[in-house]
């Protein structure tokens, strides 16, 4: 694991110096969201697909999951290519904030453009739209 934590801040350099832009997002959650999420999805039939045993597994490990992040941020966290972390309690607002935050990070001029018109649409008195036979339908259940 040394040698890993030795080798990726040099990586990390080795990509910026080429020229690729390095961003590291940390979606973090607190323990109470995570057994939130997980209670749900075990009750939830509807999403008990996205709990898998690993998740299971994460419980009994959030410590030793936590410490390990904390060691890779403080390993890995280099000036060249800085973690950010983002409070991911709230899905949407999360998210939000990470795709502001990456935009900002990444200097952009407006393109020109023309502008559009919506031209109006051509009637043909002769056309007559088809009813289609009602197999090619998927059914309305909701």
């Amino acid at each position: 694991m040394t040698e890993f934590f030795n080798d990726v801040p040099e990586f990390e350099r080795m990509l910026v110096r080429s020229g690729i832009r390095l961003v590291k997002y940390w979606f973090s959650i607190t323990d109470e969201e995570q057994q939130m999420r997980f209670l749900v999805r075990i009750h939830d039939p509807l999403k008990q697909w996205k709990l898998s045993p690993m998740d299971l597994q994460s419980r009994v490990r959030w410590e030793a999951y936590t410490k390990a992040k904390e060691e890779t941020f403080a390993r890995t966290n280099i000036p060249e290519a800085p973690w950010y972390i983002v409070e991911g309690n709230d899905k949407k607002r999360a998210r939000l904030n990470c795709m502001d935050h990456l935009l900002k990070q990444i200097p952009y001029e407006d393109v020109p453009h023309e502008d559009i018109t919506l031209p109006d649409r051509v009637f043909n008195p002769d056309y007559e739209r088809k009813v289609l036979p009602p197999e090619l339908y998927v059914p309305s259940k909701y």
